[in-house]
C-alpha cells in the first residue's frame, strides 16, 4: 500500500479507472454547486454502513435497501438539506432524486445510492432541484467532469474545506470523498464519506474491509456526541484494474479512513486543534474506547485543550465518569500530555511551561494508561471553541 501519485498538477486526487464525477448548483442553497455525483461506468461491488439513529432520514432508509444488492455503481449527494422528518413527502422526494439521477446515467435506480446532508425538518425544494436533473439530462454523460476535491466541495455544509484522500494498492486506486465537522458522534458509520476503486474485490472482502475500517477510524471520531440521522459510509469497487490482495486493500482502506478521519477532527465546527487521546491497558479494546471516548467528549476537556490549559485533573474526572467499570483504580491510572506525565507523578513546576507549549500545538495528544489488561483504543476529536456555538446557534436562521 502506497500514497497515490495519480494526482493532478495541483495535488489533487483524479477518480480511478471507470468512474466520473458530476457537479451543479440545484438550489439547495443561495449559491455554489450543491447536488453531486459520482458514477462508474461499469457494473459493480459495494458494501455500506449507515446511521443507527432512530431519526434515519429517507435517504439512508432508501440507500440502506439498495446497499443490500452490494452492487451499487453510483452516488448521488445533495448538500444543506437532510430530507429528515419530512415524513411521506421526504421519501417520495428521495425516490424521485434517485429515478432522475438513474435515468441520467441509464442504469437501474436499485444500483444508486443517496446522501442527504444539511438542515433537518425542512422539504427538499424540488421546484428548483427537478429542472435543476433535466438541464443535466439533455447534457448527459458530457456534464461529467468534475474532480473528486470538486465532490466533496459540493457536499460540504458547515465544512470549511473539502475532503478527500487517495491511495493505491498494486495497479489499483482508491479515491474517497468525505463531509461532516458538526453533529459527530458515529454510531456505526459517521458523515458522509464515499470510497471509489478500480480494485476488483469480492463482496465479502469488501465489507469486512470497510467495517474493520469503519470501526478503528471514523466510529473513533468524535466532535460533539451527537450521531447525525443522516450518516452513510460507502465503498464501490469496479474491477477495472483487476484483482489486489484482500489483505493489503484492507490495509489501504483503513489508512485511507483514517486519513479522513483526522481531517473531519482537525476541520471540527470552531475547531482550532485535532485532539488525539490513546487509552491503553484496558481490561479490553471496547473498555478503552468507552474510556477514550468520556475523554474526548468531555467539554471541559476540550475547552481546556482550546486555551492550552495543562489541567489533567479534568481528564481525571472524564475517567471517573465511568462509573460502570469497576475495575479501574485511581492508583494504577496514569495520564500523559505529550510525552510528559502529569498523573500520578505531578510535573515539577518548570515542567509546566513545557506542557502549555504542548497544549499550544495544532494536535494534542493525550494518552491514558489503566493498569488492567491489554486493551487500546485511539479516538480522535478537536478542541471547543466560542465559535462552535456562534456556528450552530445560527444555524437554521
Amino acid at each position: 500500500m502506497t500514497h497515490d501519485h495519480a494526482l493532478q498538477a495541483d495535488g489533487r486526487p483524479t477518480w480511478p479507472i471507470g468512474f466520473r464525477g458530476y457537479t451543479g448548483h440545484g438550489g439547495l442553497r443561495d449559491q455554489g454547486d450543491d447536488i453531486s455525483i459520482v458514477a462508474s461506468d461499469r457494473p459493480a461491488t459495494s458494501a455500506a454502513v449507515f446511521t443507527q439513529s432512530l431519526f434515519a432520514g429517507p435517504a439512508v432508509l432508501l440507500s440502506r435497501r439498495h446497499a443490500a444488492g452490494r452492487n451499487l455503481r453510483a452516488v448521488t449527494t445533495l448538500a444543506q438539506n437532510a430530507n429528515v422528518a419530512t415524513g411521506r413527502r421526504g421519501e417520495e422526494n428521495a425516490a424521485e432524486v434517485v429515478r432522475r439521477v438513474a435515468g441520467i446515467l441509464g442504469v437501474p435506480e436499485g444500483e444508486v445510492l443517496i446522501g442527504s446532508t444539511g438542515v433537518i425538518g425542512r422539504p427538499l425544494p424540488m421546484s428548483t432541484i427537478l429542472p435543476h436533473f433535466d438541464r443535466t439530462a439533455e447534457q448527459g454523460l458530457a456534464a461529467f467532469t468534475a474532480a473528486p476535491q470538486d465532490v466533496a466541495r459540493a457536499m460540504m455544509t458547515t465544512d470549511t474545506r473539502p475532503k478527500t484522500a487517495s491511495r493505491t494498492v498494486g495497479r489499483a486506486r482508491i479515491v474517497a470523498v468525505a463531509k461532516g465537522v458538526g453533529m459527530l458522534e458515529p454510531d456505526m458509520a459517521t458523515m458522509l464519506a464515499y470510497v471509489f476503486t478500480d480494485a476488483a474485490v469480492s463482496p465479502a472482502d469488501l465489507d469486512a474491509a470497510l467495517r474493520g475500517a469503519v470501526d478503528r477510524t471514523f466510529n473513533c471520531l468524535s466532535v460533539d456526541t451527537d450521531t447525525s440521522t443522516s450518516d452513510t459510509v460507502a465503498v464501490i469497487a469496479n474491477g477495472a484494474a483487476g484483482p489486489v490482495d484482500p489483505a493489503l486493500f484492507a490495509e489501504a482502506l483503513a489508512d485511507l479512513c483514517l486519513d479522513l478521519t483526522l481531517q473531519l477532527a482537525s476541520d471540527g465546527e470552531g475547531a482550532t486543534k485535532l485532539l488525539r487521546v490513546t487509552v491503553g491497558g484496558a481490561r479490553d479494546r471496547a473498555q478503552a474506547k468507552r474510556v477514550a471516548k468520556s475523554v474526548v467528549n468531555s467539554p471541559l476537556v476540550k475547552t481546556a485543550v482550546h486555551g492550552a490549559d495543562p489541567n489533567w485533573g479534568r481528564v481525571l474526572m472524564a475517567i471517573g465518569k465511568n462509573t460502570g467499570e469497576t475495575d479501574i483504580a485511581p492508583d494504577r491510572v496514569t495520564v500523559r500530555f505529550g510525552d510528559t506525565e502529569v498523573y500520578p507523578d505531578e510535573p515539577e513546576a518548570d515542567t509546566l511551561g513545557r506542557l502549555v507549549e504542548l497544549m499550544r500545538r495544532d494536535e494534542v495528544d493525550i494518552a491514558i494508561t489503566l493498569g488492567i489488561g491489554e486493551g487500546e483504543a485511539t479516538v480522535y476529536g478537536c478542541d471547543l471553541s466560542a465559535d462552535y456555538i456562534r456556528v450552530n446557534a445560527d444555524y437554521t436562521s
